[in-house]
């Protein structure tokens, strides 16, 4: 139902913070149940002993796709056994497949409409590549399972009078791959998709976007650099003929002040340490991860695995859930208005 609609969370790595960050998910919603129906997915015996090990007795059920919706407060869980067992803040490459399966039905899922959103937490890449599975991340990975030529990665942070989006142009490269990965049409793609996205899913009429230059002060005139002159600037005059409100390209080290950011509902980055960081510094902890360009909402927290967390109960106890909830959040906001 679009007023109550299924949101689907993965459970991430079995060994990193992500089954305590569910636990910590589930009791809050049985203490200020979220507008929508919670289904996390993962091994269940895994997250009842990770609930367990940090005093928390959340309200899991098991997930029937043919049910009406649990009681207010109550969290699915669709279970996925994991290959072997887990000792917390050791990755296991042994579970490496499990992980997977788990993000592909997950995926397929949300894909034929059985969820209205899906809610990712982090999976460690490591150790799936050192498991034989070439795998550089959650965007690239639904991006090839559902046939999508292009993605775009944005983050979401800063507060709800003046929200911080920095989406980026190229995602998980080698910095030295990253200017070869930089054509007037990818640049024009990520463009497009943002602008889309931004008024389809988040209700933005005429988004305005900031694109800022790959060189620092956005090459300065052609002498640090012509990607901006010969690649960047024509992919903006392309997207400005089409109808959309963009700057650029601009110097990375001036947009993100406070008083040039407000000016636009989303900032294009060239590539992901030019742009992330800025946000982190702002809203880490809070800030949420959206794939635009999915057939489906997908929004994940902004944050790793935190297996030096994971290792120890305390610690883990101690995590802070708060990324996940906003995740939540998002993605139930984001399914409502598109439903």
């Amino acid at each position: 139902m679009a007023d109550r609609p299924v949101i689907a969370i993965t459970s991430g790595e079995p060994a990193g913070i992500g089954p305590e960050l569910c636990a910590m998910l589930a009791v809050r919603h049985a203490q200020r149940p979220f507008p929508a129906r919670l289904v996390v997915i993962g091994d269940n015996a895994l997250l009842v002993d990770r609930a367990s090990r940090i005093a928390l007795a959340p309200r899991y059920t098991e997930y029937d796709p043919a049910s009406f919706a649990p009681a207010g407060g109550v969290v699915e869980v669709w279970s996925m056994p994991l290959a072997a067992p887990v000792t917390p803040g050791h990755p296991d490459p042994t579970n490496a497949n499990a992980v997977l399966s788990m993000l592909a039905q997950a995926c397929d899922a949300c894909a034929t409409g059985a969820f209205a959103a899906l809610v990712t937490a982090p999976v460690q890449k490591s150790v799936l590549m050192d498991a034989g599975i070439p795998f550089s991340g959650h965007t690239e990975f639904f991006a090839q399972r559902t046939h999508v030529p292009r993605v775009v990665m944005l983050l979401v942070g800063g507060s709800r009078d003046t929200p911080l989006r920095v989406a980026l142009a190229t995602t998980h490269l080698p910095l030295c791959e990253v200017p070869a990965a930089i054509t007037r049409e990818t640049v024009a793609a990520t463009i497009a998709i943002v602008a889309a996205d931004l008024e389809r899913k988040f209700g933005i009429a005429k988004p305005r976007l900031a694109v800022l230059g790959l060189n620092p002060h956005a090459g300065e005139g052609g002498h640090l650099g012509c990607e901006e002159i010969e690649t960047i600037a024509p992919a903006i005059a392309a997207s400005r003929a089409a109808g959309i409100d963009v700057d650029g390209p601009l110097p990375a080290d001036t947009v993100f002040v406070p008083e040039h950011a407000r000016r636009y509902d989303a900032i294009i980055a060239m590539y992901h340490d030019q742009g992330l960081p800025a946000l982190k510094a702002a809203s880490f902890g809070q800030g949420i991860n959206v794939t635009l360009g999915l057939p489906f909402i997908r929004t994940s927290v902004d944050h790793g695995t935190a297996l030096d967390l994971a290792v120890d109960a305390a610690r883990a106890a101690n995590a802070d859930p708060g990324s996940l909830v906003a995740a939540v959040d998002l993605s139930i906001s984001l399914a409502r208005r598109v439903a």
